[in-house]
């Protein structure tokens, strides 16, 4: 044991390179361990990696850091990082509830239905897991749509695995890459990402990893058996208890359309007026769209009678993990940075180009196959990858490395990923034929992002 401390420390003193290294291999084995083997709270596995990246830093003695700093500068980071991004994930997780007990959600999956017909069921099922996975979280998009996917497997006698994986694909994609996802909105956060910007590359983007989904599911479909699924899964309401349309999307296109004006405006006119810029605040257009939830909600024929304060408490015990988890990913990404990881990465690359698209993918994929969590591997990647980068920029676009890491985080979900048992035990599957569908779509998915973002980067 002796001679290994002292190995540890001839390392650590071999600073600017040697020492952030160690410190950034000691977090992400904290945090890969205590997740994966440990079956440790994200949340914990977080900050122990960043106590634990602090001490290496003062032990290794190539920076000033105290020992009670090394403690301090984490919760600094976590109440900085909570600032950020803690409200804007309580006011979606809000929305999404209102959108599910008021038949909201319902009533736009029903309108995409009718409008693309059963033959074109699939994509009118991928619409609806993108669009409502914007202020839904993953699981709770597939519940509520695995009901739909059952019915109209039911109704056409097949199709069952293609209805259920279109559905993932479009939540997924969501989930990994446009705000306000907690993922996605931290990874925004800290490279520089306006809001909009995010938003509207995300949902722009995921056109093509979106069609490409459709034919890889279809593919999957037709190569593995299932059986068709018994009952509907679910009681449908009736249509005459759903909300109208327009009230339905509201919630969800209101913060859009506001935080969208103001980048149009500024795009045309140079300048925005104080008026827009205000409603354009990312939280002033969540607070709307929240204020139109809690109206759909509550005065919903179709709702479930429940009270605005019951409606906001079961929210916001949804999103507190969330925020913790998130705001713990800045915390480990600062003190990361405190460690020195930007300047190491400089001299390891002096005299050679990175290409920190590829880079955040690879980052994110690597953890993500070791923890099991995209929202996880999204943030821990974030944290490394803007400590690297440091002030020499990231040599394109940050939108494009944005999108590279949510793509990244999705890549070969197995049985450390809850969302892989979450299908498995939904569907009725074994784990096989879950990982034959969901971790060859998804893995597709990101693979076809991963090439789409590259192309882009190189073009614009």
């Amino acid at each position: 044991m002796h001679a290994f401390i002292s190995s540890v420390l001839v390392v650590a003193q071999s600073a600017p390179v040697g020492g952030p290294m160690l410190a950034l291999a000691v977090g992400v084995t904290i945090v890969v361990l205590a997740i994966a083997k440990w079956q440790m709270h994200p949340f914990f596995a977080l900050m122990g990696a960043a106590i634990a990246v602090g001490m290496v830093v003062v032990f290794g003695g190539w920076s000033e850091l105290s020992l009670i700093e090394a403690v301090q500068r984490p919760m600094e980071a976590l109440g900085s990082s909570t600032g950020s991004i803690a409200v804007i994930i309580a006011m979606a997780a809000v929305i999404g509830e209102c959108l599910t007990v008021s038949g909201g959600a319902e009533k736009v999956v029903n309108a995409l239905l009718r409008w693309w017909g059963e033959k074109r069921a699939g994509v009118a099922l991928l619409i609806a897991g993108l669009v409502l996975a914007i202020p839904v979280f993953f699981d709770t998009v597939f519940l509520l749509l695995l009901p739909l996917a059952r019915v109209m497997a039911r109704r056409t006698g097949k199709d069952y695995l293609f209805y259920v994986m279109v559905l993932c694909a479009g939540g997924v994609i969501a989930h990994s890459t446009v705000p306000p996802t907690p993922g996605p909105l931290l990874v925004a956060e800290e490279l520089g990402i306006s809001m909009a910007t995010a938003i509207g590359g995300g949902l722009a983007c995921a056109i093509i990893p979106a069609a490409g989904a459709l034919m890889v599911a279809r593919w999957v479909g037709n190569r593995v058996v299932v059986p068709m699924p018994e009952g509907s899964g679910g009681e449908a309401r009736r249509e005459a208890d759903l909300p109208g349309l327009g009230v339905s999307i509201l919630p969800v296109f209101m913060p859009l359309l506001l935080i969208g004006a103001v980048s149009i405006h500024g795009l045309v006119a140079g300048s925005s007026p104080e008026w827009l810029l205000f409603l354009g605040n990312k939280h002033v257009a969540l607070f709307a769209g929240m204020v139109a939830g809690i109206g759909l909600a509550l005065t919903s024929k179709g709702g479930t009678g429940e009270s605005l304060r019951t409606l906001l408490g079961r929210s916001l015990e949804l999103s507190g993990p969330i925020i913790l988890i998130t705001a713990a990913g800045g915390a480990f990404g600062a003190m990361l940075r405190e460690a020195g990881i930007g300047e190491a990465v400089t001299t390891l690359a002096e005299g050679r180009h990175l290409n920190y698209v590829l880079l955040g993918w690879l980052l994110a994929a690597v953890v993500r196959v070791a923890q099991g969590s995209a929202t996880v591997a999204m943030i821990t990647a974030t944290g490394m990858l803007t400590a690297a980068a440091g002030e020499t920029g990231w040599g394109v676009n940050p939108l494009w490395v944005f999108l590279a890491i949510g793509y990244g985080s999705i890549v070969f979900s197995w049985a450390n990923d809850s969302g892989f048992w979450l299908v498995s035990r939904m569907c009725g599957w074994d784990a096989r034929t879950t990982f034959k569908s969901w971790t060859v779509v998804l893995s597709a998915i990101s693979v076809i992002g991963l090439i789409e973002t590259l192309i882009l980067s190189a073009i614009f």
